[in-house]
Parts: C-alpha cells; sequence; structure tokens
C-alpha cells in the first residue's frame, strides 16, 4: 500500500480500544498514516446515516474511510451525501475481523461452487419405513445436497412392495439406486425405475444384463481383490452393462490404510473407469464428528476423480453428513482445479471451533472499563477470562455463575431486573461456551457454528433502540 495513503476510521466508544490497536498494527504492516474518529455513541449498530453525517468529522487530507460494519445497508446514501473524492466503504460488523480488508483473505474466484462428485444419500432399512416416510426422507435428503437416493434393503427379509416405493419416487424425480444382492428385489426396482445397483460381484453378476441399469461392482477381499474385479468388468463389458467401481473402504482398525491404497491402485489399474466410493463405514463408525472426516475423504474422492460417494447419517455424529459432503465436494473441486490448499474459501465445515478466534487483549478491555460512564453491562473476552463490564463495575472470571453472584452482591445490581438477569445468564453461559472451545464471542450475537450456526434476536439492542428512535450523543 502507498505510504502516502490516509486512511480515517469512524467508530463507537465501545469498539474504540481494540479499533486502536488493531489499527496501529495495520498501518504498521500495510504502511498508511491513518485517523480515528471516535463518535459520541456506545454501540456502534445504533449508528444510523442520517446520525453519522451530523456527527462524523473527515480529516482534510484522507484518502478513505472505514465506517462501522452495521451501516452497509445505508452506504449508498452516505456516499451521496459527502461531496468530496474519497473512497467510502464498510468495514466489518466486529471490530476484530478488520485485517481481512487488508488482503488477509484468500481470493476465491467467481467459479467457486462447482462440483464433480454425486452425493448418493442411503436411507438404511427402506422396507421397515411407509411411503409417505420415504417421500419425506427423500426429499430432506436432495434439499441437503443429496443427488440420488439409495434405498437400503434388509437381507433376509424380501421386500415386497419394493416396485410401489421405486414408481412412487420416480414419479416424483428422484434419481434412485437400490442396495440389495437380491436379483428379484434389483428386478423389481430397476423395472420401476431404479437407474443403479449396489452392487455386483461374481456371485451375482451373470443377472446384470437384465436389469437394463448401471451396476457398482465390488470385490473380493483379499489379495487377489484386483483380479477379483477385472473378471467382473470383463464379464460387464462384454454385455455393454455400464458399472463404477467400489474397492470398499473399510473402518479405521480394520483395514482402512489397506482401504485407500486399493482406491489408488484401482484408479492406476482402471484409469478411465467410473468410481465410487462408500464412506459410511468410516464416518459412521468412528467415535469422531463427521464433517472433517468427510472433507478429507471427499478431497481423496476429488484427487483420484471418484465420481460419486455413498454416504449415510443414521448414527448422532454423522447425522448431517450429506450437507457437510455437499459443502466438502465444492471445497475439494476447488482445490483441485486451482491448485490451492482448501482454507479461507468457506468456513462452513469449521463448525466445533471459529475461522478466526481473536480475544480482546486485557489491556483494552482495562483501557474500556476506565471509559465506561453509563450503567449498560458488555461482556468481552480475552484470551482467558470472561469479562463483565459497566460504570465503575469491572469482574472477570470463567465460571459465569460465580460473576453473577459478585455482581449481585454489588450495589448496581439493585438496578438489574429478572429479565436482564436472565439475558446476562445467557449471555455469559455463550462466553463460557466460547471460552472452552476457543470461540469468537460477540455480545448479543449467535456464536458460529458454520453451517449448524442460528441467528438471535438482538436483545440488548432492541431495548437500546427502544429508548430512543435516534441515538443521543453520550448513549
Amino acid at each position: 500500500m502507498n505510504e502516502t495513503t490516509s486512511i480515517h476510521f469512524v467508530t463507537g466508544k465501545l469498539a474504540e480500544p481494540a479499533l486502536r490497536e488493531i489499527v496501529q498494527h495495520l498501518a504498521s504492516k500495510h504502511r498508511f498514516d491513518y485517523t480515528i474518529d471516535v463518535l459520541p455513541i456506545t454501540v456502534a449498530a445504533l449508528m444510523t446515516p442520517k446520525w453519522l453525517l451530523r456527527h462524523m468529522r473527515i480529516p482534510e487530507r484522507c484518502d478513505r474511510v472505514i465506517l462501522p460494519g452495521y451501516l452497509q445497508s445505508g452506504l449508498d446514501d452516505i456516499r451521496s451525501a459527502i461531496d468530496r473524492e474519497v473512497t467510502i466503504d464498510c468495514g466489518p460488523k466486529d471490530v476484530r475481523d478488520l485485517p481481512l480488508l487488508f488482503g488477509s483473505q484468500r481470493f476465491r474466484g467467481e467459479d467457486y461452487g462447482s462440483y464433480s462428485i454425486e452425493i448418493i444419500a442411503e436411507i438404511n432399512y427402506a422396507p421397515r419405513l411407509s411411503l409417505s416416510d420415504l417421500v419425506y426422507q427423500s426429499k430432506q435428503l436432495i434439499a441437503e445436497g443429496a443427488n440420488r437416493i439409495d434405498l437400503g434393503c434388509e437381507p433376509g427379509r424380501k421386500w415386497d412392495e419394493i416396485a410401489c416405493a421405486v414408481k412412487e419416487l420416480r414419479d416424483l424425480e428422484v434419481e434412485l439406486s437400490v442396495d440389495t444382492f437380491d436379483p428379484w428385489e434389483v428386478e423389481q426396482a430397476t423395472r420401476a425405475g431404479a437407474g443403479l445397483v449396489l452392487s455386483v460381484n461374481e456371485s451375482n453378476m451373470q443377472y446384470a444384463p437384465d436389469w437394463g441399469a448401471e451396476v457398482v461392482v465390488v470385490p473380493e477381499l483379499g489379495p487377489n481383490y484386483l483380479a477379483s474385479l477385472s473378471r467382473v468388468v470383463d464379464f460387464l463389458i462384454a454385455k455393454n452393462v455400464p458399472f463404477r467401481l467400489d474397492p470398499i473402504l473399510e473402518p479405521i482398525g480394520c483395514g482402512f490404510s489397506q482401504a485407500v491404497g486399493r482406491y489408488l491402485e484401482t484408479r492406476k489399474e482402471f484409469p478411465d473407469a467410473a468410481m465410487m466410493m462408500g464412506i459410511g463405514n468410516v464416518t459412521e463408525l468412528t467415535d469422531a464428528d463427521s464433517a472433517p472426516i468427510n472433507m478429507l475423504l471427499l478431497g481423496i474422492c476429488e484427487e483420484l476423480q471418484i465420481q460419486s460417494v455413498l454416504t449415510t447419517q443414521v448414527i448422532s455424529w454423522a447425522r448431517s453428513s450429506v450437507r457437510e459432503c455437499d459443502i466438502a465436494r465444492r471445497l475439494a473441486n476447488y482445490a483441485v482445479r486451482h491448485r490451492v490448499p482448501p482454507k479461507h474459501l468457506d468456513d462452513r465445515l469449521i463448525m466445533l471451533r471459529d475461522p478466526r478466534a481473536t480475544p480482546y487483549s486485557r489491556e483494552s478491555i482495562e483501557q474500556l472499563a476506565i471509559s465506561l460512564k453509563d450503567n449498560n453491562y458488555r461482556i468481552l473476552l480475552s484470551d482467558s477470562e470472561i469479562h463483565l463490564l459497566s460504570a465503575g463495575v469491572h469482574l472477570h472470571g470463567t465460571d459465569p455463575y460465580q460473576i453473577m453472584e459478585d455482581l449481585m452482591q454489588l450495589p448496581e445490581s439493585r438496578n438489574v431486573d429478572v429479565s436482564h438477569s436472565f439475558y446476562l445468564g445467557f449471555e455469559l453461559a455463550k462466553a463460557a461456551t466460547a471460552l472452552s472451545l476457543g470461540k469468537r464471542y460477540e455480545q448479543d450475537e449467535p456464536l458460529r457454528w458454520g453451517m449448524l450456526s442460528r441467528n438471535e434476536s438482538h436483545h440488548r439492542l432492541k431495548r437500546s433502540k427502544r429508548s430512543a428512535q435516534e441515538p443521543r450523543e453520550g448513549s
């Protein structure tokens, strides 16, 4: 950045200490001059464009103005009202994200979001479900990102109504596969419209030419698995039966690493063949959250050009696997095509931790505590403690119960009513969760859980806005 560039930052009282600390670091790193305009308001979220224009003072020497992120919706009005040749932008809502404006975010091309891997979502024990339940689950899985629904049959129990179920789903334009080794069930399903059969090996390959469907070929496991695959492949090619290969992914502890090796060897032996990977043996049978496992497996599939995955979401820690695979396949596709790591592209799979967990420094919190003149409570996190601040009050610790108990012993607590106590308890509990997991906490904002995040009402801001139509000086 040019040394003569001058940037004017606008903020409220609450964010001032943190902003000064961050801007000082950025100015040193990127070599720009700066000024900071602290407006007479505590919470920047309460600023309106009209109020801002009455109070903001842009220095004579200024190339760029960066406003609080909450003003984004009124940015065009602000720009049109300022009769000067100066660039005016909104920063992030959270001041700790300000470095993202200065190049720390990886560039993501407009082609992000494409994918090459088909997601096949299995409905386990499909014969046990009513037709309405099958339809409901199929629609739900497709909405979550599945391209095809796999009807998992039950060994030893013939599904007499399989043709009716397949026809009902095909009438809804649902792409289907059927998961059974029973030739009768397969025949009924494929006649009704199922387009893929899981699975075929040397024991049932002779039926495949009669089904008129694509089949998934699995080997007889052992040292001669490639020979097993080759015999089935040669038969299917001779009979003009389309197929995809699945060397079978086994659970950790039961040959997982050897199984990964089989996929590598199979791709080398059959460089142009379609392939599938059944990933449920790892996600469902490992005591770990499924999202990072799915990301890793989809990355392997993308690099090996394995064009489909079969997933389930039965066990509780894998119940969002289809959504996870949908995100993972897009990340992996972009990473492989552009030869870049899948980092800073899409943070929806970062659920337990946070993409950027930047705590406030103790120094900035202490400065804020000294400067506060009103009785509104603020909750902030440093790297090791929760801080509760108000005029003349600075309580900190790791136990929300103890912080509330200490607060209720103070004379200032006489103004804390029941609803406010509940609000503080709710926010302190969120802060404690964030502290335990190293997540980012911002008062009155929901914790980030990646694709599982939920919005929350801004209760503190609602109370503040009820007190006045426009921000008052010193509020």
